[in-house]
């Protein structure tokens, strides 16, 4: 669960899933690389972040309304509410 004091109730209804890959399939498909992963919470997909060229994960909550993703990186354990942009720390 997410830690905090104000947290969205997106954030506060998300119980985290640890991506299930470390790999942005659509980067691969293009035959591209990326920054940083982060895994959708509602459906688990891992996508690129924003400092990627695509933004693949941005991209993906525009389609599917998806409002929560976390960190797919090693030793970090935040997540962010793109509805209400916020993020929180688990």
């Amino acid at each position: 669960m997410f830690k905090g004091k104000k947290l969205c109730q997106h954030l506060q209804q998300t119980e985290i899933k640890p991506p299930a890959k470390y790999q942005c399939d659509k980067c691969i498909a293009m035959g591209d690389t990326w920054v940083h992963l982060r895994a959708c919470q509602t459906c688990g997909e891992v996508n690129c972040c924003d400092d990627s060229k695509n933004k693949h994960a941005s991209k993906h909550y525009h389609e599917t309304q998806h409002p929560v993703i976390i960190s797919a990186e090693p030793n970090e354990r935040w997540g962010w509410c793109f509805e209400h942009q916020k993020m929180a720390l688990y």
